[in-house]
């Protein structure tokens, strides 16, 4: 038996950004470029290691929106035309750079949209779904869930039907699209507060993450610190992030992705290189934005115009340095922990998906080292939560402490002074739809479609990354504009269902706009006693 145990966590999510109106969106690239740089990667990287027999458990939580528009047909064939043009460009840059030293990057970049392309079209039909559906069944993966639209579910909780519409949605579309019922849930943004345990409860969701100071601060104490999952009173778990190991990946000032010899994020050909040869693959309005070859590696901290060429061997051996020092740590750890406890210490390490291949362009590279690595070590294996429980049955019952991750840990890059404006709005248009899903208990045809086109709207309107982008300053406008548009579109849907008048032409516009759900259940808001309250009645 190993001494300890790792819980890498991957957590998969992107907003909803599918725009039918137009072939250029801007936001729309956000989608091609994690599939280009993560979710492509990642599923090479896992495929090898099946098919080379090479034991991993892994957990991933691929959240409704990023499934919805993984297997949506538009987004699939724009995905397709935008990877063509980029192994396009490769061509060019392949003969461009020669004799330069840019030209092994080049080539690099030639090899790896090819072999994108083979995975996406080829390999799995232009559904990655399939992809890591298939990992699960093999037995390397644990995809869980995730609330419907990314709601921020801590400030929600005024409303529990909408917190239930967001769950029930969730757990729905994961069991259609993956096949199995979900086990856990990734909280958006780690968002915890007291009593949301017992509504995921009611969906069958078994586990949930939290931040560190989520368990720590558990009342009463956690006899095992965040190294051992906590029952909430419903029994339903929660895991602790553990400081150490995440801050080693994800910090770009203390950890590896800062390191000289990596890729360098924000220095891109789109912004470099003569309008005349780039113009055809940047923004057809002119807009330079990133294309996705990136030359030049960080190098320190200096100014974007003196980074040094970027050299793939040197960051693939580094990448295999940083894999096993990691491992070093980690089994360091586990044998100081593993003095201190009962049974084997789990190290809980979750991480945005994005974080591999998209900021740091080598974290799939170093996740297959460290995953080969593991494989043959005797002090760690790798485990998933479900994998946890199983073995270990009996854990200490308390209530978490309400938190999120994030600045300051409790809430504030969701409710500030830049964002705040959202939420009495969000909570009155819920409070609306609680009303409507109570008012038609029973509806067909186009009271159907209308009221089942609010619930997306309000679902839409609900999702944490634009009070993120609110507070972080990038496309903000952006975000405003969408929270807007999705409630006033809830409001109108409103009304005309409220006072029979509904527009059948307007319904089919945003059906035909915003698609997302395509069986969502409008029912989902209605009021429900909980089993307290039947005792009380």
């Amino acid at each position: 038996m190993a001494k300890g145990y790792l819980a890498l966590v991957l957590h998969a999510h992107l907003p909803y950004v599918r725009h039918p109106e137009s072939e250029d969106f801007l936001e729309e690239r956000w989608f091609y470029e994690a599939l280009t740089e993560t979710y492509i990667p990642l599923v090479d990287v896992f495929d090898r290691l099946a098919w080379e027999q090479v034991p991993f458990r892994l957990t991933i939580s691929l959240s409704p929106p990023l499934l919805t528009m993984l297997s949506d047909p538009l987004l699939q064939d724009r995905y397709v035309r935008h990877l063509e043009k980029l192994i396009e460009l490769t061509h060019k840059e392949e003969a461009r750079t020669y004799g330069g030293p840019f030209h092994e990057a080049a080539l690099m970049y030639k090899e790896r949209f090819g072999l994108a392309y083979d995975i996406f079209v080829n390999r799995y039909q232009r559904n990655l779904v399939q992809a890591f559906a298939r990992l699960q069944r093999l037995g390397y993966l644990e995809i869980i869930t995730c609330a419907a639209t990314h709601g921020f579910l801590p400030l929600m909780m005024v409303n529990k039907q909408a917190v239930r519409a967001q769950l029930e949605t969730a757990v729905k579309l994961h069991e259609q699209q993956i096949g199995l019922k979900p086990q856990g849930i990734w909280l958006p943004e780690c968002g915890y507060a007291p009593g949301l345990e017992e509504l995921l409860a009611e969906y069958g969701l078994k586990f949930f993450f939290t931040d560190s100071h989520g368990v720590l601060y558990a009342y009463h104490r956690p006899r095992f610190s965040v190294f051992a999952p906590i029952y909430t009173p419903t029994g339903v778990a929660a895991f602790g992030r553990d400081i150490e190991s995440s801050k080693q990946v994800w910090s770009a000032d203390e950890g590896y992705p800062g390191d000289g010899d990596y890729r360098e994020f924000y220095r891109d050909i789109g912004y470099d290189l003569d309008y005349e040869y780039i113009k055809d693959y940047i923004h057809p309005d002119g807009l330079r934005i990133h294309t996705g070859l990136k030359y030049h590696r960080i190098t320190g901290k200096v100014d974007l115009s003196e980074k040094q060429p970027y050299m793939p061997s040197w960051a693939r051996h580094k990448a295999e340095i940083h894999a096993g020092n990691f491992l070093f740590n980690r089994e360091k750890q586990v044998e100081h922990l593993a003095s201190l406890m009962e049974r084997p210490p789990l190290i809980v390490a979750p991480y945005d998906a994005e974080l591999f291949g998209h900021w740091w362009f080598e974290g799939p590279m170093w996740l297959e080292f460290l995953i080969r690595k593991i494989a043959v070590n005797n002090t760690l294996e790798l485990i998933t939560p479900s994998d946890y429980l199983k073995m270990y049955r009996r854990n200490q019952m308390t209530t978490p402490c309400q938190s999120t991750w994030g600045n300051a840990g409790y809430n504030e890059v969701w409710l500030n002074e830049k964002n705040h404006w959202i939420y009495r709005h969000l909570h009155m248009a819920a409070d609306r739809m609680n009303e409507l899903a109570d008012l038609f208990p029973v509806a067909d045809g186009v009271l159907r479609r209308a009221l089942n086109q609010a619930g997306r709207e309000l679902l839409l309107a609900q999702s944490s990354d634009w009070a993120f982008i609110m507070t972080t300053g990038t496309m903000v406008e952006y975000a405003i504009k969408r929270t807007k548009q999705h409630l006033a579109n809830f409001l109108r849907l409103y009304d005309d269902i409220k006072y029979c008048r509904i527009d059948e032409a307007f319904v089919s516009h945003l059906e035909w706009q915003n698609n997302i759900f395509p069986d969502i259940d409008y029912r989902s808001w209605r009021s429900r006693e909980t089993g307290q309250e039947r005792a009380i009645s």
